[in-house]
């Protein structure tokens, strides 16, 4: 019998033999077809049926993985694919908290005036505010607006130089802690499915919010660990906006690319640091949905203006839910924009947005370059809202990617209404659970916008809305979800159980242990996926 033979019928038998078998009966076949013959032409036959042998023991691992379909794509969990990526350098902790103490002291010296601005609420949030009510919003004295502007003049005239030596390299940085980290899993996850290679830095504000086991786990995918707390006192730290700032002020990184917990790449965005945008100008920002807000003194106060004035009210607001950064071109702007960050809830968010929506951090980086009349590019591209598959509920703000200005194709999808946590989605009685409590999931509230796609297995994004940007990020999304479920510290065998039902019977994934037996719940080594 032939070769070609054996692998017909090994296609067809439900039990075909083992590859072992297969090569002692071949050898057999060898032995009698080539008695005789040059050690030259022994060579090449028996290189011709290796090659042969090799070819039918991977038909075999086809035909052996199900009877659906004769192709089962399988491959190594992403996030073992990672374990290569170099791990940051650590920051050097000394030289960097003497830094911060001596900009410390200078805000300390410098403080604005009221250093209580208060925060009042516009008459609708529903529509934008008329030039009227943004003009008359906020009171400030003309005599608390000279001393501001003083002390912001001063201010900039003693920020430090750039501390050569400190910072090194590119990298991404991203906040964790609380809640948080459970979106940032999910983040940290489609940043390694999407191709990223880039090293990244997790931040927390302390030891509190840090878990050890996560750590380590992290470390293998070129993720480090680092505490807000080893670097400055973070009872400073009045608001959770202050937090990005500081995760920024003190990574390791030269050239940062930063993202929210709660951000989710649906592409790969190492190719921006290379960037005509970003090599340009060392900063890129993206668009938020309306132009500034903010009280008519703030251009006199950042030194933009002689008079009150409305000079920022037709330009865009910055939506920082991504941000680059390139420390040593723009170190003055970081450290200014640290300035009005340490008085942010008090005074400055406030001075900035006068409590429209959008308060907090956000604008400040845009407003410390403006002030030291440094470059930026702001993404071109408007952001595209991305609503629930079948409803008029949101799920968050897809951004451009800023390499292709001729046209608008999305980068990044900024989940600021429905947050992507596994244990969000489809954690059961998590609010109980005293060490890491999670409200009612969305697959326990009937009354979430997508309790019914999970209950029913639908996918959450409209294919429709993902074909026509040529993109489709939610398989990706869930193959994150697994890990955190499946295979890390925050594995639950209900949760991976609950996602690779919904996996299999609204993507068509399949999951094999070893020996390519099922695996819903266990540790599925092999994730498949069927074609053909």
């Amino acid at each position: 019998m032939s070769a070609l033979q054996n692998m017909a019928i090994y296609g067809d038998d439900p039990d075909p033999p083992p590859p072992t078998h297969l090569l002692r009966n071949t050898l057999r076949k060898i032995r009698r077809f080539h008695k005789g013959g040059s050690p030259r032409q022994h060579i090449v036959v028996l290189s011709g049926w290796l090659l042969i042998i090799y070819l039918v023991f991977r038909l075999q691992r086809y035909l052996l993985s199900g009877p659906s379909s004769p192709f089962l794509l399988c491959e190594t969990p992403t996030h073992e694919q990672s374990h290569h990526i170099v791990l940051p350098h650590s920051p050097n902790t000394e030289s960097l908290s003497r830094t911060w103490k001596t900009l410390q002291a200078i805000y300390d010296a410098y403080p604005p005036q009221p250093l209580e601005l208060t925060l009042k609420s516009f008459k609708s949030l529903a529509d934008f505010p008329d030039l009227e009510d943004i003009k008359n919003h906020t009171h400030i004295s003309e005599e608390d607006a000279q001393v501001t502007r003083n002390n912001h003049v001063q201010v900039t005239k003693k920020l430090l130089p750039y501390p050569n030596g400190l910072f090194s390299g590119q990298g991404i940085v991203m906040l964790a802690g609380g809640r948080y980290t459970g979106f940032a899993t999910t983040g940290l996850g489609m940043l390694r499915e999407v191709g990223s290679k880039l090293p990244v830095e997790i931040w927390v504000k302390d030891h509190e919010e840090e878990n050890d086991e996560w750590c380590k786990e992290l470390a293998n995918e070129g993720i480090a660990c680092r505490r807000l707390s080893d670097f400055m006192d973070t009872k400073l730290l009045e608001h959770g906006y202050q937090l990005k700032i500081s995760s920024i002020f003190f990574s390791s990184f030269e050239q940062i690319l930063f993202l929210d917990a709660d951000n989710v790449p649906v592409r790969n965005p190492d190719g921006i640091f290379k960037s005509k945008a970003f090599t340009d100008t060392g900063v890129i920002l993206w668009p938020d949905y309306w132009t500034h807000t903010g009280a008519p003194l703030l251009p006199y106060i950042v030194g933009l203006s002689d008079a009150a004035s409305e000079v920022l009210r037709n330009d865009q607001t910055a939506e920082s839910g991504q941000l680059m950064w390139d420390k040593r071109r723009h170190w003055k702007a970081l450290c200014l924009a640290a300035y009005y960050n340490y008085y942010g809830p008090q005074h400055y968010y406030t001075l900035i947005t006068q409590g429209w929506a959008g308060w907090g951090d956000k604008d400040t980086f845009s407003i410390a370059l403006q002030s030291l009349r440094q470059n930026f590019y702001m993404v071109p591209h408007k952001l595209v809202t991305l609503f629930v598959n079948g409803s008029s509920s949101g799920i968050g703000m897809l951004q451009a990617d800023p390499t292709k200005p001729a046209a608008y194709e999305p980068m990044f999808l900024h989940s600021n209404i429905i947050k992507w946590s596994i244990r969000g989605f489809f954690c059961s009685g998590c609010a109980n659970d005293e060490k890491d409590p999670v409200a009612l999931s969305a697959w326990e509230n009937a009354e979430s916008s997508i309790n019914s796609h999970l209950k029913e297995h639908r996918r959450i994004f409209s294919m429709e809305h993902m074909q026509a940007m040529q993109i489709d990020p939610e398989p990706l999304i869930w193959k994150s979800f697994e890990h955190v479920a499946c295979r890390s510290v925050w594995k639950r065998p209900d949760l991976c159980s609950r996602t690779r039902e919904h996996m299999e019977k609204t993507f068509g994934y399949e999951f094999y242990g070893d020996g390519r037996s099922p695996d819903l719940g266990g540790g599925g080594d092999q994730i498949c996926h069927r074609v053909g």
